[in-house]
């Protein structure tokens, strides 16, 4: 059950993880309120998840770019 569950956290967004780190608050609890919140109102958090995704992604391309500027 631990490697799927390794596997899981390691392949999925990262979303719950980075507001974990940022709130200070334990991934497994914030994992849980979301599933908890999907339930109710019917899947509408997914929106804000993949955009919160979307958006870390992004922002991971332009620090990338930021530090390996391409020489032309």
């Amino acid at each position: 059950m631990n490697r799927l569950r390794h596997m899981i956290e390691w392949n999925v967004f990262g979303v719950c993880t980075w507001l974990g780190e940022k709130m200070g608050i334990a991934t497994s609890t914030i994992r849980k309120y979301f599933i908890y919140i999907s339930f109710l109102t019917m899947g509408s958090p997914l929106i804000i998840y993949f955009f919160v995704a979307f958006w870390m992604n992004v922002r991971q391309y332009i620090w990338f770019r930021k530090r390996n500027p391409l020489r032309y």
